[in-house]
């Protein structure tokens, strides 16, 4: 058997090949010794996608009753770049049980000193009542990121924007709105907030000097629980999209919030018929009270309780929380970053039982071929047997 390497006996096989391998034999002799870069591809992608974040709590402050902006800067001193309107997801070990949730980055992009991220309470928030009543100054925390598609795109979108955001959904938007004043970008940028009251309207102040200072940047509070002098009552539809943008055709549309609200906004679009490609969205999970959607099954509370076998281990789930939340609770881990179903990182097989699909999950043709599920989006509504 010959001593050569397999891929010179291949090479000698081939047209010209002899004459191939007296070429390769030169070039190491005297060409550049590229093993002397072996990993640089790898270690440039990491520059601006880490497999871990590790950060340092250095402020923690209140931006509504509810809500407090917490500044994270690197423990090993270099944060990578990211896009206004990405997010981080932040890690977390709660009573034994390793979660994650994603937090959109409100800092401005073209800073980099620190990220801050912004936690709003939330009715039996697992990881936020963790965040605010614990989290202090010097904590910390890991994440993976900056990820995400919902940003602006000069190439193909309207220099005139609109943003319509409610409650924590402003969070991205406070992002897009420094990047964009602060560094004198040539955009004209129409925000519609809606808030139940004034006073849980997160950085409303800064918000309001922003549209003092600058003539492009356009800023309305929509207030749905009370009215007040100088703030609109009511809710972000048709008609008050239409009073405020006054060239609707000529716009690009971002839509970020609750569940609810962004039905009720996409519904508004439609009404006004924006064209499906002029409008982003980012979806903030999926809705606390899943056994409202349309296509729930009749009858079933979410209450119910049921089995997940994966593997030889066998936990207990509940029809109203998702499959993801099931697995983390039961200590069973999984790669996972949107929790929104967009990224799929969060997929897993079901061998066998039936789901319940929450809105929102981009499930993709080989998903739906091979039987993979986006935990996050997925809900028990009998025993189920996974695989990953």
């Amino acid at each position: 058997m010959s001593g050569k390497p397999i891929k010179d006996m291949i090479i000698s096989t081939m047209q010209n090949g002899p004459e191939t391998l007296k070429e390769l034999e030169n070039a190491k002799k005297t060409g550049k010794d590229i093993s002397l870069e072996r990993g640089a591809v790898r270690r440039k992608v990491a520059q601006y996608h880490p497999p871990v974040l590790h950060l340092t709590v250095s402020e923690i402050e209140p931006v509504s009753p509810i809500a407090k902006r917490i500044r994270l800067v690197s423990g090993d001193g270099y944060l990578p770049p990211f896009e206004a309107g990405q997010y981080i997801n932040v890690f977390c070990d709660i009573d034994g049980v390793r979660t994650s949730r994603p937090y959109s980055l409100s800092s401005s992009a073209k800073q980099r000193a620190y990220y801050e991220i912004t936690v709003a309470a939330v009715e039996q928030g697992f990881v936020s009542g963790h965040l605010l009543e614990h989290l202090k100054p010097g904590d910390h925390l890991e994440a993976n990121g900056p990820a995400g598609v919902f940003r602006y795109q000069p190439v193909f979108h309207s220099k005139k924007s609109v943003f319509l955001g409610g409650g924590s959904g402003i969070t991205p938007f406070v992002s897009m709105i420094r990047t964009a004043l602060e560094s004198g970008e040539d955009r004209d940028i129409t925000l519609l907030y809606g808030s139940r009251t004034e006073e849980l309207a997160m950085y409303h102040r800064e918000l309001s000097a922003f549209a003092e200072k600058h003539p492009n940047f356009h800023y309305t509070l929509v207030l749905s629980d009370e009215e007040k002098e100088g703030m609109e009552h009511g809710f972000i539809d048709a008609g008050r999209i239409r009073a405020h943008v006054p060239d609707l055709m000529d716009c690009t549309y971002y839509m970020c919030g609750p569940a609810v609200m962004m039905d009720f906004c996409r519904q508004a679009l439609e009404e006004l018929q924006i064209p499906g490609r002029a409008v982003r969205r980012e979806v903030f999970g999926t809705r606390r009270d899943i056994w409202n959607e349309p296509g729930w099954p009749e009858g079933m509370t979410g209450e119910e309780r049921f089995q997940i076998k994966v593997g030889e281990k066998t936990i207990e789930a509940k029809s109203g929380e998702s499959v993801l939340t099931a697995l983390e609770r039961g200590g069973l881990r999984v790669n996972v970053c949107c929790r929104s179903g967009e990224c799929s990182l969060c997929r897993v097989q079901l061998v066998s039982g039936k789901v319940f699909t929450a809105q929102g999950a981009l499930l993709r043709y080989a998903d739906e071929l091979f039987g993979y599920i986006h935990s996050c989006k997925a809900y028990p509504i009998s025993d189920l047997e996974l695989r990953f």
